[in-house]
């Protein structure tokens, strides 16, 4: 891979960014890093929740491999997507900005820019246990909305993705069916496209 401003970047994305990337890309694969995983380990205080009642968002903590996906960005937008990226992820510098090697479907190996969490950081919640994401989840709202949205949005473009997350999966099934409780409510509304 060639580096400087005349290359393209290369980006992985594991959670929102998989479906709501808001920046111009030229390719879009399924993808996978290895030595991180998917987790709900990340207090958020801007997106989906606030400092006096927090949500929960994705974070890359470390151990294992997460499969999400990789958009080659051509090297006119790297500059610009890179400077979108930062002010999007790091409202309260809870992640740090990585290149780490992901591999395409395709087969191809290429280095991508992402976001693993900061284990020092005091937004780091860590492995919590699903009685306790749920009751975090269900009360987050924040900036970009409502946290059990976020849980619900993830897990259905990882299943279109062919992934299989059971502990989000565990969530999402818990979240639907507290939709359907809802006074009025016939069946769980349909599960939004947006972050």
């Amino acid at each position: 891979m060639t580096t400087g401003e005349d290359a393209d970047l290369w980006v992985f994305g594991y959670g929102s960014l998989m479906w709501r990337p808001g920046f111009p890309f030229l390719e879009r694969h399924a993808a996978r890093v290895r030595g991180f995983h998917r987790s709900l380990c990340v207090y958020s205080h801007v997106h989906r929740g606030t400092p006096e009642r927090p949500g929960l968002v994705l974070g890359l903590d470390r151990g294992g491999s997460c499969r999400g996906v990789a958009f080659r960005v051509g090297a006119t937008h790297a500059q610009e997507t890179i400077a979108y990226l930062r002010a999007r992820e790091q409202a309260t510098a809870v992640y740090l900005e990585r290149r780490l090697a992901a591999r395409l479907a395709d087969g191809r190996l290429v280095t991508a820019l992402t976001y693993v969490v900061d284990r020092a950081h005091l937004q780091y919640a860590g492995r919590l246990d699903l009685d306790e994401t749920l009751r975090i989840v269900r009360g987050g709202v924040g900036r970009s909305g409502a946290n059990p949205d976020y849980v619900l949005s993830t897990a259905v473009h990882l299943v279109e993705l062919g992934v299989h997350d059971p502990h989000l999966a565990r969530l999402a099934a818990a979240l639907a069916e507290d939709a359907s409780r809802l006074p009025g409510a016939g069946s769980p509304p349909p599960v939004t496209r947006t972050g």
